[in-house]
């Protein structure tokens, strides 16, 4: 006798049949379910409900239950406090939500799955069209007029981001300079090896470090070229909000502007579409705050310093055992080329 062992992909649709039928007040048929590319813990799933003849496109958002719990209890495999500042489901959620609500171009979150569903802390939304794979938007042909305006969407968009009432978030951390540079030194020193050009460089930001916002916005948090939609029109959705936090909006502008997210195009600092000056001067026009080039020349430095750092976390979790993975050991090799351009950085200082 051949007994049958649900998979993971049976597990999600069974719970996503009941939980979308929920939703719609009506029975509904799972189909076209596929898990996205991505992390174990933060999963990504396409599926469509048919529901009464119509086709609802969604996307799931899951943190799978054991993982979720395996990491709330091993803090440091998720690389220490970088990780560890992430939103959970349910906050990330409510942070889309008021985001898309104001007008930015962000899912439309449908609704949260409750803890007896299964699925873990979860949540579903609709699915946009586009796609985030940078090599096809900065090299295609298709996208070649999109090219074109992106910089500018990126700096409107983000404008309004800025905008979102802060009375309408949930409560979120709010993060200063000295704390980004804090939880920077605590990476370094988890790593427990010798960074010259890191210690120079939180050295030069602890210097410098701008006086804290006048008035701190929701800021994305991960907002750079890999972390949106965009189809031939330009940019049609914000994706990736769990590093969602209040502080300097500033921040946001410096993190697409380090020349890791550019993929290539590194004569385009704005994401690889266009200059600093055609992203601020839109995020401006769209009635974002002037732009302090001196204040977004250090958030860049800042931001360079993160990724690199990050590197070299993402390559610990592969050396010391703790997680195998070739992808996390790429990525370290990386930190050597933030090391490069933290130097041609530090030595064009504004």
């Amino acid at each position: 006798m051949t007994v049958h062992i649900p998979s993971e992909a049976d597990s999600v649709a069974q719970a996503l049949a009941a939980t979308a039928g929920r939703h719609f007040g009506r029975p509904a048929l799972i189909e076209k379910l596929t898990r996205q590319s991505g992390g174990a813990s933060r999963q990504t799933w396409s599926f469509d409900a048919l529901v009464d003849g119509h086709r609802h496109e969604l996307i799931l958002r899951r943190d799978p239950p054991l993982l979720a719990a395996s990491e709330a209890s091993a803090p440091e495999a998720k690389g220490g406090g970088e990780r560890s500042a992430s939103l959970d489901r349910r906050t990330e959620f409510h942070v889309i939500r008021a985001a898309w609500r104001a007008g930015v171009r962000a899912p439309e979150v449908l609704f949260e799955l409750a803890p007896d569903d299964g699925l873990g802390e979860a949540f579903v939304m609709r699915r946009v069209g586009g796609t985030a794979i940078a090599r096809k938007l900065l090299r295609d042909a298709p996208y070649a007029s999109a090219r074109e305006k992106m910089a500018g969407q990126l700096g409107e968009i983000l404008a309004r981001i800025h905008a979102v009432d802060a009375a309408t978030l949930p409560p979120l951390d709010r993060r200063e300079a000295h704390d980004h540079i804090a939880g920077l030194r605590g990476l370094l020193d988890r790593l427990g090896l010798a960074q010259p050009v890191f210690e120079l460089a939180l050295t030069w930001l602890d210097r410098r470090k701008p006086p804290a916002a006048a008035r701190p916005v929701l800021v994305h948090g991960d907002y750079r070229t890999g972390n949106y939609l965009a189809d031939e029109s330009g940019v049609t959705a914000i994706l990736d909000w769990e590093g969602a936090h209040l502080g300097d909006p500033i921040e946001d502008l410096g993190w697409l502007c380090v020349k890791s997210w550019r993929f290539g195009a590194v004569d385009k600092p704005a994401g690889g579409f266009g200059s600093r000056e055609q992203l601020w001067k839109a995020y401006e026009g769209a009635g974002g705050g002037r732009v302090d080039p001196v204040r977004a020349h250090w958030w860049e430095v800042f931001g360079t310093v993160r990724w690199g750092i990050i590197c070299h976390t993402q390559a610990w979790k592969h050396l010391s055992g703790a997680q195998h993975s070739m992808e996390l050991a790429s990525i370290g090799r990386r930190a050597v080329e933030t090391e490069v351009d933290l130097l041609q950085l530090l030595k064009s200082e504004v």
